[in-house]
């Protein structure tokens, strides 16, 4: 069945957009069959078990990190992560600096900003984003573009705003402070309910899970 969910996924997005399928809660035996299927891009939320499956499963996987980051699990998932999506704050991005300098490596992310109606979503506010300095600083991470959340609603017309937003806000920073930057292309937008939509407005990654893989037992988040 994940086969089959990830053909059908992969039939509605376009060339040019990425697929990260979310595989957290999920045993290797279900990776393994995205990954029988095609698959190479695989996201994880939690680092302990990043760390964990990481040595389990083909050395060709390309892995994501898209949970909430911090800093004192980077250690598990630094020496081999791929991208880290959820960089939420100047602190956060120093402390993956930081962590990828002692790795000896330069690890891509991007940086999570905030639109969405909710207070429990993370991120920079948009005005942050444009008067970001010391970036200089930073020799061991790789700024490659934005991740954004629309807010959670049944109101698709908020949705499309969220997205729309986030893709705006983009634009201004690769014509402004990351002007010159050819790193800086990519939007990390869409989940498995509305990615569709954030395609529509200018995603160029979206992560999908449930819709792969089916529902999962939350019951097994790891606590630490």
């Amino acid at each position: 069945m994940i086969k089959e969910n990830l053909e059908k996924i992969l039939a509605t997005i376009p060339s040019g957009v990425r697929l990260v399928a979310v595989s957290k809660l999920k045993p290797a035996d279900d990776i393994l069959e995205a990954y029988s299927a095609g698959q190479r891009l695989f996201g994880e939320n939690y680092a302990t078990e990043l760390r964990d499956k990481q040595p389990l499963l083909p050395a060709d996987i390309e892995w994501h990190f898209i949970g909430h980051l911090q800093g004192k699990q980077l250690k598990y998932y630094i020496p081999f992560v791929s991208m880290i999506h959820g960089v939420d704050s100047l602190d956060h991005l120093a402390e993956v600096d930081r962590a990828a300098a002692k790795a000896g490596r330069t690890v891509d992310v991007l940086l999570q900003v905030h639109v969405a109606q909710e207070e429990t979503k993370f991120g920079f506010a948009p005005v942050e984003l444009e008067n970001l300095d010391h970036l200089d600083d930073l020799s061991n991470v790789r700024i490659c573009g934005l991740m954004g959340m629309a807010s959670n609603t049944p109101d698709t017309a908020r949705v499309r705003a969220d997205f729309h937003s986030i893709r705006l806000i983009f634009e201004r920073l690769k014509s402004g402070l990351f002007a010159g930057n050819p790193a800086f292309s990519e939007v990390s937008m869409g989940m498995s309910h509305d990615y569709r939509i954030a395609i529509d407005e200018g995603s160029t990654i979206v992560r999908i899970g449930s819709s792969i893989f089916g529902p999962r037992d939350y019951s097994k988040k790891p606590t630490n």
